[in-house]
C-alpha cells in the first residue's frame, strides 16, 4: 500500500471542509442561479436603547409562578436539562461552558430567564451583563428551540434547584 504525503491529507481535509456561502442546494426549493447576500441576523438588527433588561427580549412579559413548586413540571424540566443543556450548564455555581444555575432564579425574573433560553441570540446582541458573560465563557448559547412548555418547565426545574418547594 503506498503511503500518501501528509500534506495532501491536510490539503483534502481543507478543501472538504470549504464551501462557498453562495451555494443552495435542491432541498432549499432555489435553483442556485443567483448569488445570495448574506444580511444581518435579525437578532442583530433593533433599537438596543428599547431593550428591557428586567424582561429581556422575546414574547413572555409575565409569567405566572406560584409559591410552590410544581414538582411534575420540575421533573419535566430535569429531561429536558438532561438533555439540552447539562453539556453546558452545572447545576452549581460552577461555569462549564457556561454560568452555573445555582441561585439563577433569585437573581433574574422569570421572564427574563424564559426569553433568555427561548431566544439567545437577540439578548446576547443587546444585554450588557450578556455580553459581559460572553467574554468570559467565549461561545454564544445556542438557540436550542424549545416550546414555551419545555421553556416554563426547565424555569421550574431551575426552581427546584434553587431549593423551592
Amino acid at each position: 500500500m503506498k503511503k500518501v504525503p501528509f500534506f495532501v491529507l491536510i490539503l483534502f481535509l481543507f478543501a472538504a471542509c470549504g464551501g462557498s456561502d453562495t451555494e443552495t442546494t435542491e432541498a432549499e426549493g432555489t435553483a442556485g442561479s443567483e448569488e445570495t447576500t448574506a444580511e444581518a441576523p435579525k437578532s442583530m438588527v433593533g433599537d438596543v436603547s428599547q431593550y428591557d433588561p428586567h424582561r429581556g427580549e422575546g414574547k413572555f412579559t409575565s409569567v405566572d409562578v406560584g409559591d410552590k413548586l410544581d414538582a411534575a413540571m420540575a421533573t419535566e424540566g430535569e429531561k429536558v436539562q438532561g438533555v439540552k443543556c447539562a453539556s453546558c450548564h452545572k447545576l452549581s455555581d460552577e461555569r462549564l461552558v457556561g454560568p452555573g444555575w445555582k441561585g439563577l432564579t433569585s437573581r433574574k425574573k422569570p421572564e427574563w430567564i424564559m426569553n433568555f433560553i427561548t431566544n439567545p441570540d437577540a439578548m446576547i446582541d443587546k444585554d450588557p451583563e450578556l455580553q459581559a458573560q460572553l467574554e468570559i465563557c467565549l461561545v454564544r448559547m445556542p438557540n436550542q428551540n424549545l416550546t414555551d412548555n419545555e421553556a416554563r418547565s426547565i424555569y421550574e426545574f431551575m426552581r427546584k434547584n434553587d431549593g423551592v418547594k
